[in-house]
């Protein structure tokens, strides 16, 4: 039988993929990879933090194996490793918001009071192929050119109040953003419902729809 030295060492380098995770700010910059390959300096500002930072917990994911990379001109570009990582980091919410009281009460704090309509995934899919309802993707512009649900919209969510003449002042609007954890979609609908709009939101976002392995416009 092997030592116990080396069944050490194994489960300590499962460990080090599970520390690599350990960081709310890393798990942030897994969320947005999970929408698409993106620079450092973009990573930096869509999660708030300075270029040096960003840079040291992309390398901790990166020495991890969970994230890859890629050189252009003088920019660099990461990537996740693959879609089980993305897959990771949808259990892990998963698993924290059914077992950890504490995830619900922070999901519930930034996510606000459940006063929105939401359609799962199916339900969508019906809808829109009955031509019942009008999608808008209300993540940022680059998030959407990296892929998207075939017939959305792009409307990022600070345009949506200047653009509301672009969508049907009668049936259904619904949008959707990054994820479950997303309050993008939230917000949206607030907006449109403010602007006496009968709207909805989906359920989940584009991180479930991909892993779902559902139909992806690029």
């Amino acid at each position: 039988m092997k030592d116990h030295a080396a069944k050490a060492a194994l489960f300590e380098a499962f460990a080090s993929v599970g520390k690599a995770f350990a960081s709310g700010k890393r798990l942030e910059l897994v969320d947005l990879l999970a929408q698409g390959e993106r620079s450092v300096e973009a990573l930096a500002r869509a999660a708030g933090l300075g270029l040096t930072t960003a840079s040291n917990h992309l390398q901790v994911l990166r020495q991890a194996g969970l994230v890859a990379t890629r050189r252009q001109g003088t920019k660099v570009f990461y990537r996740l490793a693959g879609t089980d990582v993305a897959a990771l980091w949808a259990l892990l919410r998963q698993v924290g918001s059914a077992h950890s009281a504490e995830v619900e009460r922070a999901r519930a704090a930034y996510l606000g009071p459940g006063d929105t309509e939401a359609l799962t995934r199916e339900q969508l899919r019906a809808r829109l192929a009955a031509g019942e309802v009008t999608l808008i993707d209300v993540r940022p512009e680059q998030e959407y050119a990296a892929g998207h649900i075939p017939g959305a919209l792009s409307v990022p969510l600070d345009e949506l109040a200047d653009r509301l003449a672009e969508l049907p002042a009668d049936g259904t609007v619904v949008a959707y953003c990054r994820g479950a954890s997303c309050v993008l979609a939230h917000e949206a609908v607030r907006a449109l419902a403010a602007h006496g709009r009968h709207a909805a939101r989906l359920a989940d976002g584009m991180l479930e729809w991909r892993l779902a392995d559902l139909p992806v416009a690029v």
